[in-house]
């Protein structure tokens, strides 16, 4: 049996890189998915590969800074699989216009913390009603290493994912007592498709970084961790997967 036998579990941001990655772990471990992510064709794909390996998915697109759209893909999510044990708010990013807040668009900050920030709360006020109906659940939040230490040139992520990981702090607090546990994993250098499409070979953050970047499969079973009953006392964490980035 395993580990996550029977769980229904939605993911967010999961076409590519670290909810991918996610995505097929979980399925592996027996998890009932619900994928939403803005990019429908690649979904709808990873959808069809956990199908056809005997796993069970369903592939909404939805766009995590929409409150309908968002409101929507857990709506569905329970009419298909009639409840909920399991969110992953994993879906984020920055982008290459991002940098110091003097110089930066305003409409650059806004798409920050709308897709990271204001994203997760609305995984996490549509969700975790259904994760009380279902008497109790695990949220995974996605902060970041940028969230943790002090850092230079992506001010509009950085505050969006501090705001992240204050708020899975404050859940973990306020919804202990319905058996909700709220825990946040902060990534540094993951070698996704987009972070190497951003990043030379050269680049500073890669020395940075203690035992080296890491691969979206090695984030993967930090989320399964917190996902399964195996984390039962575990709550309010922040949890670095960043190669020993933070402590440099």
């Amino acid at each position: 049996m395993g580990r996550l036998e029977g769980k229904r579990a939605l993911i967010t941001g999961s076409a590519s890189g670290i909810g991918r990655a996610t995505a097929r772990l979980f399925a592996n471990e027996g998890a009932r998915l619900t994928l939403c992510d803005i990019k429908s064709k690649e979904n709808k794909r990873l959808a069809e590969e956990i199908i056809s390996s005997g796993g069970e998915a369903l592939s909404i697109q939805t766009d995590v800074g929409d409150p309908e759209a968002m409101k929507t893909a857990f709506e569905q999510s329970i009419d298909v699989f009639g409840g909920l044990d399991v969110i992953y708010n994993n879906a984020g990013g920055a982008t290459s216009n991002d940098g110091c807040i003097t110089e930066i668009e305003m409409e650059e900050f806004w798409h920050a913390i709308r897709l990271n920030l204001f994203g997760t709360v609305l995984g996490c006020r549509y969700g975790i009603p259904y994760l009380i109906a279902s008497g109790g659940g695990s949220v995974i939040n996605t902060g970041s290493i940028r969230a943790l230490i002090g850092t230079a040139g992506a001010d509009a992520y950085t505050a969006a994912k501090g705001g992240v990981v204050t708020l899975t702090r404050a859940l973990a607090l306020q919804w202990a007592h319905a058996n909700i546990r709220v825990n946040a994993i902060s990534p540094g250098l993951i070698l996704t498709d987009r972070v190497r499409q951003l990043l030379s070979d050269d680049d500073p953050i890669r020395t940075k970084t203690p035992l080296g970047p890491s691969e979206p499969e090695e984030v993967a079973p930090l989320a399964l961790y917190l996902a399964s009953d195996e984390s039962r006392q575990v709550t309010g964490a922040i949890l670095p997967m960043d190669g020993g980035a933070s402590v440099v």
